[in-house]
C-alpha cells in the first residue's frame, strides 16, 4: 500500500476528505472544553456568537481588515513562489512609518495620505530586502523574512521606550496620542476604520484581475508554477521576485499604518499593535490557494475565529491562547484535508 500523487481528484472525494478532517477538529475541540467542564455545544455557540449581533459583526470586521490586507498580498506572493512569512514584521515597519509622519511632520489633510505613503514603503523595502537576498545570494526567503519580525519587533520595543516615549507616559511603553488629522474615520461607534477596509477590497480585487487577466500574470503564474519553465521562457525571474515581494510588503504595511491610525491612535508594543495578524493572514492565504479574491472570505472567517475566541476568554474564563488552540487545530485539519485529497491510495505494489 502506498500514497500516489492524484492529478485530478473529483469534488466528491474533495469535499469528504474536508468534511472528514474538519469533524476530526471539531472532536478535538469538544474534547478540550469538556475537559475544562465546558459543554461543547455551549462552547461553540459562543465562538459563533460574534454573528449574532452588529457589535459582534463590527469586531469580526475589525479583526478582517488587517488580515484582508495582510492576506490579499500574501496570495498573491505564494502563487508566484515568494513564500512570504515576515508579514508581521512589515506591519510592524508600517506602523513605525505611519507613526513618524503622525508625530514628527506638521499635521494636515496630507497626514494619513503620507501615513500610508510611508508606511507601504518601509513594509515594500523590508520585503523587498529578503527578496533582493534570494535573488542575488539564493537565500531562502522563509528563514530571512522570519528573522525580520524578531528585528522589526525589537525596534518597535526600542521606540516605544525611547526615542518616542510619550512625554507624559509612566510605567507604559506607548508614545504620545496622534493628532486627530492622523486619525481614520471608523463606522458609528465601532473600530471599523472603513477606508483600510476599502483598500483591502481593492487589493484583492486588483491582485486578482492582475493575476488572471493580464498576461503579466500569466508570466507571474508560470513562474510559481513552474520556476524551469519561466527560465526557458526567459522571463526576468528575479525582478518579477522583487516586485512580488514589494507588493506583498507593501499591503502589510499599510495594515499597520490602519492599526495605528484607526483603532490605537498611537504607536504601543507589538503585542498591542498587532494581534499577530501577520501569522494568521499566512492561513487566511493558504487557505485561499492563491486566489487574492478568496480572501474577502477566508479573512473574515479567521476574523470570526478571532473574535468568537475573545468571547470564549470572557464568558468561560480560558486562557488567552484559546485562540491559538482553536485556530491552530482548524489549520492542521485544513492541511491534512488538502495532504489527503490531493493524493490517492494504491493497494498494489
Amino acid at each position: 500500500m502506498r500514497l500516489e500523487l492524484d492529478p485530478a481528484p473529483s469534488l466528491r472525494k474533495v469535499a469528504l476528505t474536508y468534511a472528514a478532517f474538519l469533524l476530526l477538529a471539531l472532536s478535538a475541540l469538544a474534547l478540550l472544553f469538556l475537559a475544562y467542564g465546558v459543554s461543547p455545544l455551549r462552547a461553540l455557540g459562543i465562538l459563533l456568537s460574534p454573528l449574532a449581533d452588529p457589535l459582534g459583526l463590527s469586531e469580526i470586521a475589525r479583526r478582517a481588515i488587517p488580515l484582508l490586507l495582510i492576506g490579499s498580498g500574501l496570495a498573491f506572493a505564494f502563487r508566484v513562489g515568494f513564500f512570504n512569512i515576515g508579514a508581521e514584521g512589515q506591519l510592524l515597519l508600517g506602523a513605525v512609518g505611519g507613526a513618524y509622519v503622525a508625530l514628527f511632520l506638521p499635521p494636515g489633510p496630507w497626514t494619513l495620505p503620507l501615513m500610508f505613503l510611508l508606511g507601504g514603503i518601509l513594509g515594500a523595502s523590508w520585503a523587498g530586502l529578503a527578496a533582493w537576498l534570494r535573488v542575488r545570494f539564493g537565500a531562502s526567503e522563509i528563514l530571512t523574512t522570519l528573522m525580520q519580525n524578531y528585528l522589526a519587533y525589537y525596534l518597535v520595543v526600542y521606540l516605544v521606550a525611547g526615542p518616542w516615549k510619550g512625554r507624559m507616559v509612566f510605567g507604559f511603553l506607548y508614545t504620545d496620542r496622534f493628532p486627530e488629522a492622523a486619525d481614520l474615520p471608523r463606522l458609528g461607534d465601532t473600530l471599523v476604520h472603513w477606508p483600510t477596509l476599502l483598500l483591502g477590497v481593492g487589493a484583492a480585487l486588483a491582485l486578482q484581475g492582475l493575476l488572471f487577466r493580464t498576461p503579466l500574470g500569466f508570466a507571474l503564474r508560470v513562474l510559481g508554477e513552474n520556476p524551469s519553465a519561466a527560465r526557458y521562457l526567459g522571463l526576468p525571474a528575479g525582478r518579477l521576485l522583487l516586485v512580488v515581494g514589494g507588493v506583498s510588503g507593501f499591503l502589510s504595511g499599510l495594515a499597520g499604518v490602519g492599526e495605528v491610525a484607526g483603532v490605537h491612535h498611537r504607536l504601543l508594543e507589538p503585542a498591542q499593535i498587532s494581534l499577530g495578524y501577520g501569522f494568521t493572514a499566512i492561513l487566511a492565504a493558504w487557505l485561499a490557494r492563491g486566489r487574492p479574491l478568496w480572501v474577502l472570505l477566508t479573512a473574515f472567517l479567521l476574523g470570526l475565529i478571532l473574535a468568537g475566541g475573545d468571547a470564549l476568554k470572557l464568558a468561560l474564563s480560558m486562557p488567552f491562547r484559546v485562540v491559538d488552540v482553536v485556530s491552530g487545530l482548524f489549520l492542521l485539519a485544513l492541511i491534512g484535508a488538502e495532504a489527503l485529497s490531493r493524493h490517492r491510495v494504491v493497494w498494489r505494489r
